[in-house]
């Protein structure tokens, strides 16, 4: 008896059997049959490139997703306004700050569809516009 990579016990020759029972000792018994090579299972196919594309802009359209990039952003800009705040308190003028500011405001804001979420949004873009107004950017 043998057992092949599957697990599976297979019965020898019956003389190596009849061997073994009388000699009362293991031995490996010599098989003439063949192992056949099993071929490796197919490796599945990546999903095309086109539907991992629509997958992600599924997601992204998501009411969570669009809340949360919102909240990001509205932290942002309320970041970088606290900065200029800082820099006008110290008597200095931060630039850098600007350029930031002014970069995130250029990303576009899309509606959360929660009524005082976007009007808060709303008034921080506002803020922020006065901002870069005032200061000539």
């Amino acid at each position: 008896m043998r057992i092949d990579s599957l697990g599976r016990t297979i019965a020898g020759p019956s003389a190596a059997r009849s061997a073994m029972r009388g000699a009362g000792a293991f031995t490996l018994a010599e098989s003439s049959e063949t192992e056949t090579t099993r071929q490796a299972a197919p490796v599945r196919q990546a999903h095309s490139l086109g539907s991992l594309l629509a997958l992600q802009a599924f997601q992204e359209d998501e009411p969570r997703e669009r809340r949360r990039r919102a909240l990001s952003r509205g932290r942002g800009l309320l970041d970088v306004l606290d900065g200029l705040k800082l820099a006008l308190i110290e008597g200095r003028d931060d630039p850098a700050a600007l350029r930031a500011l002014a970069a995130q405001l250029g990303a576009t804001r899309a509606d959360t569809g929660e009524a005082g979420l976007d009007e808060a949004l709303a008034a921080i873009d506002l803020r922020a516009q006065v901002e870069l107004a005032k200061r000539g950017a």
